[in-house]
């Protein structure tokens, strides 16, 4: 019985992977056509990223070594585990664990696995990348993390499932009505957890050849194509079960995830790249003061009373 179990819990866990992965270079596939008719190009047609990621894995590769390949995977486990404690739409694999705290933590845990891969390339243009990445991560990291700790202020619980539940019976109970600063500050951070403009430093194509990517070829590019997408995945489903109410199915939530993807497309399409001490100074300035200022109106207004 036990056995039963953990192949059912097991297969379920390749499915949520497997969906991540569809819905998250669906998402892509569909901001590069979005981006172009932006541009007043054709594009590429949606189903591009599935064709471009079936091309990779079928080329031929260059390891640099134990490390560089160990890395690639310690950087996509991690996020895979994560998906394990997000509710999506109605369904969580593992409800009674969906702690905020242990989500952020494997997330971290996959760029530091992604960063050990691509340093071990050697390539300095992977080092200044992967430097700029850090950089950037120590910045909006600061805001999002003022973001949750308003939220659990407000709702009383670090459980994603407990947050959601909380804003069930319509638009006027989401998190985003009870608390837009929050929302304003998340929404600015998730800019730059994608990578997007302005906060695009670590890929800059014209400045260090695409950074971390620049040595990855064949399935290592592929895998890293693949954390990319879930990640996008992760970190809006995030924001749609913290402030957007979850979702009653699959496809609701969905829709609620490209919404967001959707704004952060739009925000890309028209700012330009800022430096990357821009960046970072930004980060704690706007979007932290927002989070902040939203932790102290829910602390004002009684939110801490009964914890």
């Amino acid at each position: 019985m036990v056995i039963v179990e953990f192949l059912i819990k097991l297969a379920q866990g390749f499915g949520i992977g497997a969906l991540a992965l569809a819905t998250g270079l669906l998402f892509g596939g569909i901001g590069r056509k979005i981006m172009a008719r932006i541009q007043r190009r054709y594009g590429p047609p949606f189903t591009q990223n599935y064709i471009d990621l079936f091309k990779l894995f079928s080329k031929g590769s260059v390891s640099h070594g134990w490390a560089f390949d160990l890395g690639l995977v310690a950087g996509f486990a991690p996020m895979l585990a994560a998906l394990m404690f997000l509710p999506i739409g109605p369904f969580t694999l593992l409800p009674s664990d969906s702690s905020l705290i242990m989500i952020v933590y494997l997330m971290m845990m996959a760029y530091l696995g992604m960063a050990m891969g691509v340093l071990a390339s050697g390539n300095p243009n992977s080092a200044i990348g992967m430097s700029r990445a850090l950089m950037l991560m120590a910045g909006y990291e600061v805001p999002f993390a003022a973001v949750i700790f308003s939220v659990y202020l407000f709702s009383k619980t670090g459980y994603l499932t407990q947050i959601v539940a909380q804003q069930a019976g319509g638009f006027m109970n989401w998190n985003i009505v009870k608390m837009p600063l929050g929302f304003l500050a998340i929404e600015i951070a998730l800019q730059g957890m994608l990578g997007e403009k302005p906060f695009d430093q670590a890929i800059a194509p014209a400045e260090i050849a695409s950074g971390p990517m620049v040595e990855l070829g064949g399935k290592y590019l592929g895998f890293g194509m693949i954390q990319h997408s879930v990640g996008l995945f992760l970190e809006t489903g995030i924001v749609v079960d913290l402030f957007l109410g979850g979702a009653p199915n699959f496809w609701i939530f969905i829709a609620k995830q490209f919404v967001l993807y959707f704004i952060v497309i739009l925000v890309d399409a028209i700012l330009p790249r800022l430096r990357i001490h821009e960046s970072t100074s930004f980060f704690w300035k706007l979007p932290l003061f927002l989070g902040i200022l939203q932790a102290v109106i829910v602390i004002i207004q009684g939110g801490v009373l009964n914890v």
